[in-house]
């Protein structure tokens, strides 16, 4: 049965049929993409689906249905994107987590609370390529690294292509005191070749999929089998480390349980936690006096990541969760064990982690313990606590604060807007210092046609978070950015969309003695986004730097205490992602403290099949100051390849001149059975500043991690 209603627009752009019902089933459904079982005819299918882009407000150009069926164990999505041009899908990737803003694609986000706030994003392609999103807050934050327990399958005729996803309720968290359910869900279809943007609800361009508020209803989940549920991950781990005249065969054994307390609050015991599948992190050259940051990359710590984010910004972080089994040069630290218990009790929001590391050369053993708690308020608000402690030697240190956000996505009708503050203090049980503290406040007003932003922050002078990262200390800044980008309508007709930019400040001073630290500002005379996807950027900046002491930029080149102002111009460009070739640059030029100096950044992409795609980047700085010329060089390779959804791996390598260090990645995983994963690897280190390359280390890993559930 089809139900279809043009797009009928209301205020926030939804419009009926907005309630879905899910038709029960107790037969068994083959998951091979087909949708001919008879139960898909019997439910009910939606059809309104309407353009967010290139024309807002228009109906879909090519048909797109979407059913829903379920048994006692699983939700099932079935997905119909009906094309009249099924040879020019944009369809060039098959590994899980693809790159899904750039291929033909549909999506589905389901809120099991319910509450407008929190949600799962499931992505499929016509290739059976799968990824998914934990959406947080609304659409706030995303954790772009949760991987839930699904699968899905795609096929592909003259009619268009199809789509069957099985989600088990196991995957997801949702009340079971209710004597109904009712969930929270929207659909979205994209279609690359065309840049249209097709959306069940909230088709606004200030809103988008992850706007939960915007969402449609998902009824009729009356037989949902409700059980406990425990899961157990072991991993065995096995190959060999050599370095010259030293060779060694690392066996090992670990994993992890987890175990529902109740369906919306999960248990993880985790024991001699490993994370040798893990990549390795992108290199960078630093040519600034602060330290670099490196994201998380391992997957246990990228699950909770947004339970323990108290909206401090990039500058500020109480809780870095890379001071936990690294050191400042990335080498391990062995994890002995840790629990971790993360979900949500009515309208809370709860998140506590405990790991214990193990003593290594000079470093002691450590145990690390970060609660987060966070209260729904209002429609879209929050307040929260967070603290985040290290306990070593006897000694304890202590990060812990308050947040508050304000949020709503009806203001002036339809607009989005965050005003949000927080505040967090150090404490240690050696040395208590009233004055080592930390805040921020800031208002956005994020939205299609004009974003505003501005913030004020501070980091004292005595503050560490030590289980932290600070990109600065000893500051004050002053933020404000203010963008705007209309849509040309009777001219132009090539480009979808302008950017100007009149105001993008960031202006540092030392707190202690409200100096000068550094200022930023640019304008952006032109920018534009085409029809196509290019985009083009000129920016013109103007900077300034405050220095107490001489500055070694580099080994042998100082420069001296003072205040440095300069002038400075960037043009970035590239071409649209999803081709077979896509390109990118970046230069920036200009005074550089006493001199001038150039960037620039070149990168490259050639998406060859759905098998197999390479991408080369290369950046370059010429610095030319009185004190002393040099340059830098970093040169990266990707190549990354899949013979199925279910088998894809990667060849990553990389070299810069400033470390003469050249690093290469091998990395192939094997998905069994979903939930389990194997991995091969192998990692290679030379030593580049010789006459010829010699070897440091090489590492070949084999890891199995299996999922049994209980």
């Amino acid at each position: 049965m089809s139900i279809f209603v043009s797009g009928l627009a209301v205020s926030a752009q939804t419009g009926p049929p907005n309630i879905i019902k899910a038709q029960h089933t107790g037969e068994a459904i083959k998951l091979d993409g087909r949708l001919d079982e008879p139960v898909w005819g019997k439910a009910i299918h939606i059809s309104n689906f309407t353009q967010r882009e290139l024309n807002m407000g228009e109906p879909a150009t090519e048909k797109t249905e979407v059913a829903i069926v379920y048994s006692a164990n699983s939700l099932y999505i079935g997905f119909w994107g009906y094309d009249s041009e099924p040879e020019k899908l944009v369809a060039r990737e098959m590994k899980r987590d693809f790159e899904f803003d750039l291929e033909d694609n549909f999506e589905v986000i389901i809120d099991t609370y319910n509450d407008d706030r929190n949600g799962f994003l499931f992505v499929v392609n016509p290739n059976g390529a799968r990824a998914d999103v934990q959406v947080i807050n609304n659409g706030e934050s995303e954790n772009g690294f949760w991987n839930g327990v699904w699968n899905a399958k795609s096929t592909v005729t003259d009619q268009g292509w199809f789509a069957e996803i099985q989600i088990p309720f196991s995957t997801l968290k949702f009340k079971t005191d209710v004597a109904k359910q009712r969930w929270g869900i929207n659909f979205e279809r994209n279609i690359r070749r065309k840049r249209e943007q097709l959306l069940w609800q909230g088709w606004s361009r200030d809103s988008e999929l992850e706007l939960l508020n915007r969402a449609g209803t998902l009824v009729g989940l009356d037989s949902i089998i409700n059980k406990d549920f425990i899961e157990v991950k072991p991993y065995a781990i096995g190959g060999g480390q050599f370095t010259p005249g030293i060779e060694e065969g690392p066996l090992n054994a670990g994993g992890d349980i987890n175990y529902l307390i109740t369906p919306t609050l999960r248990m993880n015991l985790t024991f001699n936690t490993d994370f040798a599948q893990v990549e390795a992190d992108r290199q960078q050259i630093n040519l600034t006096r602060f330290p670099l940051f490196f994201p998380e990359r391992r997957e246990f710590f990228l699950e909770g990541q947004d339970f323990f984010d108290m909206g401090m910004g990039s500058t500020i972080i109480p809780f870095y969760s890379r001071r936990i089994g690294l050191t400042e040069d990335g080498s391990k630290v062995p994890i002995i064990a840790g629990a971790r218990l993360l979900g949500k009790v009515n309208n809370s929001t709860l998140g506590i982690l405990s790991m214990q590391t193990a003593s290594r050369d000079s470093i002691p053993s450590t145990n690390y313990s970060v609660l987060s708690w966070r209260q729904d308020v209002l429609e879209q608000s929050s307040v929260g606590i967070l603290s985040a402690n290290k306990y070593e030697n006897g000694r304890l240190h202590s990060t812990t604060g308050a947040y508050g956000l304000y949020s709503t996505s009806n203001f002036f009708g339809d607009k989005n807007l965050n005003i949000g503050a927080a505040f967090t203090q150090n404490y240690d049980s050696d040395d208590f210092d009233g004055k080592a503290n930390a805040h921020r406040i800031y208002l956005s007003y994020p939205n299609d046609k004009v974003e505003f932003d501005m913030a004020w922050q501070r980091s004292a002078t005595s503050f560490n978070p030590e289980v932290g990262f600070l990109r600065r200390d000893n500051f004050q800044e002053f933020y404000a950015e203010l963008e705007w980008k209309p849509r040309p309508k009777n001219f132009s007709k090539w480009i979808r969309q302008f950017s100007f930019k009149g105001l993008d400040m960031n202006y540092f001073i030392y707190d202690d003695t409200k100096e000068l630290l550094s200022f930023f500002y640019e304008i952006r005379p032109l920018g534009f986004e085409t029809r196509s996807g290019e985009f083009f950027e000129l920016n013109l900046q103007r900077r300034a730097e405050g220095l107490r002491g001489p500055f070694e930029i580099k080994d042998g080149i100082t420069i001296a205490e003072g205040e440095y102002w300069y002038n400075r111009t960037e043009i970035q460009a590239a071409t649209f992602g999803g081709r077979t070739w896509s390109v990118y640059t970046r230069l920036n030029w200009g005074e550089f403290f006493t001199g001038n100096s150039t960037e620039s950044t070149y990168e490259a992409s050639w998406r060859a099949s759905r098998f197999l795609k390479i991408g080369a980047n290369y950046e370059k700085n010429r610095v030319d100051l009185p004190e002393g010329k040099f340059d830098t060089d970093l040169i990266g390779n990707r190549i990354e390849y899949a013979v199925n959804p279910n088998l894809f791996g990667s060849l990553f390598s990389q070299w810069n001149s400033e470390d003469d260090e050249a690093i290469i990645n091998f990395r192939l995983q094997w998905i069994p059975i979903i939930g389990a994963d194997f991995f091969f690897i192998v990692n290679q280190v030379y030593d580049t500043s010789g006459t010829s390359w010699k070897q440091e280390r090489t590492t070949i890993l084999g890891k199995l991690i299996w999922r049994f559930v209980i």
